[in-house]
């Protein structure tokens, strides 16, 4: 996983998008974001006990590309890049390809995380998020859930909901 500042450029979404300033670790941790890497043959084991271990009761796996889409894939594409929150921890696990997540840090500037196969991340809940594709136009992820399988995204600006503040609050706290 590449984890690093956006250059705030207009460009293509789905290009690198990379300033050159790399954001070590511990400054992705301090926000919240857990990243892991489950690539070796255990991956799915690995991957299984970490949700146990966080309460994750469901599952389902998605393929993103034009191929699996079709007609309506640049839509879904364009609407996954729309800046939003969500209610409960987004966790993703990269089966095959890479996409991007751009994330909030404290100073509102976009890190984008470029994940690959094996690579696994978990979201907060309350945390400013967009996804994309990159130019390869193709990803396969796991997604896990606490309960029903929902995906709600909350377009910014939301910053009065619970989830936001419990999240600013948290990160903050640090």
């Amino acid at each position: 996983m590449k984890v690093y500042y956006h250059d705030n450029t207009a460009e293509d979404q789905r290009l690198d998008h990379d300033s050159g300033v790399e954001v070590p670790p511990e400054a992705v941790a301090k926000l919240g974001v857990l990243a892991y890497n489950f690539s070796s043959a255990t991956a799915l084991d690995n991957v299984n006990s970490l949700a146990k271990a966080r309460g994750y009761k469901n599952q389902d796996v998605i393929t993103i590309s034009p191929a699996s889409m079709g007609d309506v894939y640049e839509e879904k594409v364009k609407m996954f890049y729309k800046e939003h929150l969500h209610e409960d921890e987004e966790i993703r696990y990269v089966v095959e390809g890479e996409g991007f997540f751009d994330v909030r840090d404290v100073e509102d500037r976009w890190v984008r995380l470029k994940l690959d196969a094996g690579d696994l991340i978990i979201l907060p809940a309350g945390i400013y998020h967009r996804f994309s594709t990159t130019s390869s136009d193709y990803i396969k992820a796991m997604r896990l859930f606490k309960d029903e399988p929902k995906w709600t995204p909350l377009p910014r600006p939301c910053d009065d909901n619970q989830y936001r503040v419990e999240y600013l609050q948290s990160i903050t706290a640090n």
